[in-house]
């Protein structure tokens, strides 16, 4: 059964001026920081407060999957100190969200304080395009993107954390945008985080076969929530030559909005 957690309402902060924590994560933070930035310029535009506290570090994912609990507690520690008192949580990744939304409650259960906090944590967490659709209620940046795309959904947002129709409803209120459909969309690109490097023929073979539904779409870019599956396939298309750019859902939204353009400024 799936466990409920605790939601912040934010009519409840009506008024006030919300505080975000950015929840980075470890590809972000180390390849793309510029999906980041695209999350705080877009944020700011809302009238949030961004903060990036610097004890924050991987989620615990990595060790947790590989089987090494204790160790993923040890990490998870440092994100339950880093985020306390921000008013909401929000993350570029479903993937390291659901970490959080799905894992933490378990992983702190036998430590009464520690399982109150995860929980808190937990209900207060969002991935980026759920932020903006169910907390802010922000379907439509205002953006004009005059190209084809298509859509990833990644494994771990889609089912472990439920991001469903949040990116799609943004990426139909973009001007000029041509949606397409992804074939077989909710295969597994073959990431997987530890998945890749201890089965690296079959991911290859994954990765492969996304690519090609990619390219089947006839799509000029590729968008996504979560930068493991993006650079997986990202990676896949670029050894095959194939013309399609790939973007995190905030960069693509940044990219048309009127501001970034230099328009009304």
């Amino acid at each position: 059964m799936k466990r409920k957690l605790p939601r912040v309402d934010a009519a409840e902060r009506v008024g006030e001026t919300m505080k975000v924590a950015l929840f980075i994560t470890c590809l972000v933070d180390n390849f793309y920081p510029a999906v980041a930035e695209a999350m705080v310029r877009i944020l700011h535009r809302y009238g949030v407060e961004v903060v990036v506290p610097d004890q924050q570090t991987c989620c615990g994912q990595p060790a947790f999957n590989s089987g090494y609990v204790d160790d993923a507690r040890a990490v998870a520690s440092t994100l339950l100190e880093a985020f306390k008192g921000a008013d909401y949580v929000v993350s570029p990744s479903g993937s390291c969200t659901g970490m959080i939304h799905h894992y933490y409650p378990k992983l702190f259960a036998a430590e009464p304080g520690s399982a109150d906090e995860a929980m808190a944590l937990a209900g207060r967490t969002f991935e980026f395009s759920q932020f903006l659709v169910n907390v802010l209620g922000v379907t439509d940046v205002g953006a004009t993107f005059a190209h084809t795309v298509t859509y990833h959904p990644s494994c771990h947002g889609a089912r472990l954390l439920g991001v469903d129709k949040e990116p799609l409803t943004l990426l139909q209120h973009v001007r000029g945008l041509t949606l397409r459909d992804l074939p077989h969309a909710a295969d597994c690109c073959g990431f997987g985080g530890t998945f890749a490097v201890k089965m690296s023929e079959i991911s290859t073979a994954m990765a492969s076969e996304k690519s090609d539904h990619v390219r089947s779409t006839g799509a000029e870019v590729l968008v996504g929530t979560d930068m493991g599956c993006l650079m997986n396939i990202g990676g896949r298309l670029r050894r095959e030559e194939a013309p399609v750019r790939v973007l995190h859902l905030a960069q693509l939204l940044w990219e048309g909005m009127p501001v970034a353009q230099g328009v009304g400024e």
